[in-house]
């Protein structure tokens, strides 16, 4: 029987993001009728060990001699694992949440990246601010979410777009400590600004709460990334105004086949369907071609990774294609409103798919990172 790897790291306020990483590629590969394949899994914590990491993806590799591994890490691990792999000639495929960009782009075919994209959906929420007519703004992020290059694409995006940065504000990293209120002045001498926000998981919902509380904030126009949009997150939140917008990644109103297949196989295995589900998901299609390409080039990696460039394939958020040149995939993003629901609470509307994603991402390629930083080494959302 082959057997894949995967490490699974964890969360403080994604608690089952493990278990949803796991059931999801399992679905994934169920529905595709690959029973013949056993999952190995190995913890890696917050995936901030760069040690642990490298431990448990070599026992996978020299204990379990799986097939491949697949993880939840950041393109900084990744980098870490690259001798690793490239020397047991074996296949990483990163699942990848995008909030960080790499300081090269560089090209292994041994490293296949699988993204959720966050920092494009920052960069095209920002433009989508600026199309909407706000020159001015602000970038508010948490002091988790704020550690990211997520922040380097917000800012761009919007100046890309004809937009100035005028003001950031940066939350404290415990609730107690979690204020809006210095956005007050800073709104005050700037008015008609929009609000550039990134956030995730419980930091959405204090956010929305201390605007919900002041009503100098009352249908201040807000722009979110696709994190902030992670509906189980969501749902807890508090309904602020009407005027939120952003750009997801995925959302269990998208009326497709596809979509209503993966809710239920996800429904029916006693999971509630979100982004990391998603994401193993999708790439138990990966795993399976990627298997079959190297059945058919003798496990000639090099070999794998071109024939892999041309590969698509149709997933619940859409057409997944490879970008030849980063070995990554690209799928698409929508836009997307946040309403109210009968409690009051947050839902979103869906609306448009974005259009121009390759260019949008080639664009925020091609940026000098040079004198750009990040110190997490973190699996983005765990902490």
């Amino acid at each position: 029987m082959l057997k894949i790897g995967i490490l699974l790291p964890r969360s403080t306020y994604y608690e089952t993001i493990g278990f949803d990483l796991y059931e999801g590629l399992k679905q994934g590969l169920k529905h595709a009728g690959r029973d013949d394949i056993k999952l190995v899994s190995e913890n890696i914590g917050f995936g901030a060990d760069k040690q642990q990491c490298y431990r448990s993806a070599e026992k996978l590799i020299l204990e379990e001699n799986v097939s491949l591994v697949i993880g939840f890490i950041g393109h900084r691990t990744a980098q870490l694992l690259r001798p690793l792999f490239l020397a047991a000639n074996k296949i990483l495929i990163v699942l990848d949440a995008g909030a960080n960009l790499p300081q090269e782009w560089s090209f292994c075919p041994n490293i296949i990246y699988h993204s959720l994209h966050n920092s494009l959906g920052a960069w095209s929420s920002a433009q989508m601010a600026v199309k909407d007519g706000y020159a001015n703004g602000g970038m508010v992020t948490g002091y988790y979410d704020g550690g990211y290059l997520q922040t380097f694409s917000l800012s761009k995006g919007f100046e890309d777009a004809g937009g100035t940065i005028c003001f950031n504000h940066a939350t404290g990293y415990k609730k107690e400590d979690f204020s809006m209120e210095p956005l007050i002045n800073h709104l005050n001498n700037y008015p008609n600004s929009a609000l550039l926000s990134l956030f995730s998981g419980d930091f959405v919902q204090w956010y929305f709460l201390c605007l919900q509380q002041s009503n100098e904030f009352n249908n201040i126009p807000i722009y979110l990334s696709p994190f902030a949009l992670e509906e189980t997150m969501l749902e807890k939140a508090v309904f602020t105004n009407n005027s939120i917008k952003g750009i997801a990644s995925w959302s269990k109103n998208i009326p497709t086949d596809e979509n209503a297949l993966f809710k239920e196989a996800m429904e029916s295995s006693g999971r509630i369907p979100n982004l990391f589900s998603l994401i193993s998901w999708e790439s138990s299609q990966i795993i399976i071609k990627v298997l079959a390409l190297m059945e058919e080039n003798k496990n000639n990696l090099p070999k794998v990774a071109d024939a892999l460039t041309s590969f698509e394939f149709i997933a619940p958020r859409g057409k997944i294609q490879f970008h030849k040149e980063t070995n990554m995939t690209l799928a698409p993003q929508y836009e997307v409103k946040i309403i109210s629901d009968a409690s009051g609470m947050c839902q979103l509307e869906l609306g448009n798919e974005v259009t121009g994603t390759m260019e949008s991402f080639e664009k925020l390629r091609s940026f000098d990172l040079e004198e750009v930083t990040s110190a997490w080494y973190n699996s983005y959302v765990c902490i």
